[in-house]
């Protein structure tokens, strides 16, 4: 600071250095957010609950920044919730669309056997305490002091699904968490999407992984 304000009798001289110390600051801004961006996939990998207090943190801070806007995707400034959350929501449908075609049919269904109630059992011990809990609020310490009353319905809800290959819609929902890759980044595309999903779907997938 003290060069940049000795710099001031030299205007262009001034001018590189006040563009220089703005670089250094928003590099140095953006490595910051980064980790804490790798800090919170980190936590999600875990599935340890201090990243939802990670999240609350960093977001805070960047609502304050750019109070939130983002744009169109044409380019235009949205400011209103509405439009924000309607841009998001197109966002994330072009993220995740399926772009494979049709799947080839099979000739007769393909058939397995049923999920056993010592497979729910050790999927549910494995599943470490803390964990994140998905938009039914549900955590796992919850499912796991239940005991064998909670084994046996969480036995017959994945088999049902197995078996009819229809899975509930309340289960399909997942809440996304949007972090910034750059600082006052204003586009969907610069930004890192984090989704969060309930244990009782967590719980299908982990078995039928685990299975392959």
């Amino acid at each position: 600071m003290a060069l940049r304000r000795k710099a001031k009798q030299d205007p262009s001289r001034y001018k590189s250095i006040d563009k220089e110390i703005k670089k250094m600051c928003n590099e140095a801004k953006e490595e910051w957010i980064n980790g804490q961006c790798k800090e919170i996939e980190d936590c999600k990998k875990a599935d340890n609950a201090y990243m939802h207090q990670k999240i609350n943190d960093i977001a805070s801070k960047k609502r304050t920044a750019q109070g939130g806007c983002i744009k169109s995707k044409h380019g235009k400034i949205l400011m209103e919730t509405s439009d924000i959350l309607e841009r998001w929501s197109e966002y994330i449908q072009e993220l995740f669309d399926d772009e494979r075609g049709q799947q080839p049919e099979t000739q007769k269904p393909i058939e397995g056997p049923p999920i056993l109630k010592a497979e729910v059992e050790k999927t549910i011990n494995d599943m470490k305490n803390g964990k994140a809990a998905g938009p039914d609020q549900i955590p796992i310490e919850l499912l796991q002091a239940l005991g064998n009353w909670s084994i046996d319905q969480l036995t017959k809800l994945p088999n049902r699904i197995y078996d009819t290959g229809n899975i509930p819609k309340d289960m399909l929902i997942s809440i996304f968490i949007t972090l910034q890759k750059k600082p006052g980044a204003t586009e969907c595309e610069n930004h890192k999407t984090i989704s969060l999903i309930s244990h009782t779907l967590k719980l299908l997938l982990r078995i039928l992984l685990t299975r392959i």
